[in-house]
This record gives C-alpha cells, structure tokens and sequence, in this order.
C-alpha cells in the first residue's frame, strides 16, 4: 500500500494513483472498516479510504468523466432523490461529513437495504415517500444547500424542479443524472437531454456543467445547474 498517492481533488473527494494507470476516485470512510456495496478499502497514512465505483454509482462516474462543478461537500446539506439501497449516498455521507443527507427512496424493499446502511452512517435520513410529491416530506426535509437526483422517471427534469421550489435555498444548486430511455424509448437521446435541459433552464435553473456519463451508463447525462427559481 506504501506505493498508493491520493490527492484532493474536490473538498473531500481524492483521487487515488496505484501505479497503474487507471484513474480511481475515492471518499474517506466516515465509518471506518465498514464496506457497503463490495468496494476496495486502502488505507494510507493512517487514514482509511473507500474507493468510489463509478460502474456502481452516477456521481462518481461523472466526476471519472471530468465534472467540473461539484456543489457536495464539507458541512453540505443534501436532498438526495432516489437513494436505492445507499450506494452513492454512502459517498455522500462520507463528503459532507456530519451534515445530513435527506434521501428520499420509493420502494420499500430497496428501502430495507438501505437502513442498513443507514444504521452506521447517521447523517443519512431515510424517507419512504415519492419524490413526485415533496409536500409529503416537507415536514422532514429543512432548505438545503444541494438537490441530487437518480430517478428513472419520464418527468425527471420536472421533478427535479418541483423538489427545488420547496426545499432549495438561493443560488443553491440542482444535480441531476439524466436517463434517456426513461423518458423515449425510441428517441434520440440528445434531443432528449437538450428536452430535459430546457425544463430545467425554464423552470428556474442556470445549468454550469453537463457531462455525459457513458461508457459507465449508457444514454445518461448529468446536469449541473444554480437554482434561479426562488
């Protein structure tokens, strides 16, 4: 492990150098030994990494692919929509360290799994409800600094929108993982994302970054934007 070089390359995400020439990023673990979904521990210096997969994970694939905004960090307080069984928001948690991290996940079996998660990382505030519908956890969730959202919905861009009026503070910001076939099946995908993008654009969001996010997920995009809306 003596061989291993990491360097901060947003606030508390790293990149890790192995010595062979792939490009790997990594959270520190804010619990420390504990593995979520299979990913590699390395420990250097005295400190305990967890390596981010960005086959397994939206986020990390967009920051492999060269994001250049990213809005998580220290002291954050995020709004995470579509939190399935924790992969990313574990990174998240990791990120923003004892802030927390609403996480809205709609299925109740995957929601089982990610209480699991949840039971070691106690910044993260699981919410069983439908991210269509923000007013029924707006007795939960307080103004946030961040709203992130993987959710495989035909009104993906508009959901993002409706969340943002309820709980985005000014010039907060909107991250948001695009999937085409979600939305048309048979559509080109780029005339979806620019769709996608200009719901956003009119709903209130100045975008500042976009990343398409292949060959991690195919038909995907991630969109960047500092909420207008307010």
């Amino acid at each position: 492990m003596e061989n291993i070089k990491i360097k901060e390359i947003f606030d508390n995400i790293y990149e890790v150098d192995m010595g062979d020439g792939l490009r790997r990023i990594a959270t520190k673990s804010l619990v420390p030994s504990k593995r979520i979904y299979g990913e590699k521990l390395i420990e250097v210096n005295g400190t305990e990494y967890r390596i981010w997969n960005p086959n397994k994970s939206k986020l990390g694939a967009s920051i492999i692919n060269g994001l250049k905004h990213m809005p998580i960090k220290r002291n954050t307080k995020v709004l995470y929509l579509g939190a399935s069984a924790g992969t990313t928001p574990s990174h998240v948690a990791d990120i923003v360290e004892s802030s927390p991290v609403y996480s809205v996940e709609f299925a109740p079996r995957i929601m089982r799994e990610f209480l699991e998660v949840c039971n070691d990382r106690k910044n993260l505030i699981p919410i069983l409800g439908d991210a269509n519908a923000p007013n029924t956890y707006s007795n939960v969730v307080e103004k946030v600094d961040v709203i992130f959202e993987d959710v495989a919905q035909p009104n993906q861009a508009e959901i993002l929108v409706k969340n943002a009026k309820w709980f985005l503070k000014e010039n907060g910001y909107g991250m948001i993982s695009i999937k085409a076939r979600s939305i048309g099946v048979v559509r080109n995908p780029k005339e979806i994302f620019e769709e996608q993008k200009e719901i956003l654009i009119n709903g209130g969001f100045e975008i500042i970054d976009e990343i398409n996010i292949e060959p991690f997920e195919k038909d995907h995009i991630m969109f960047v934007g500092i909420w207008k809306g307010y």
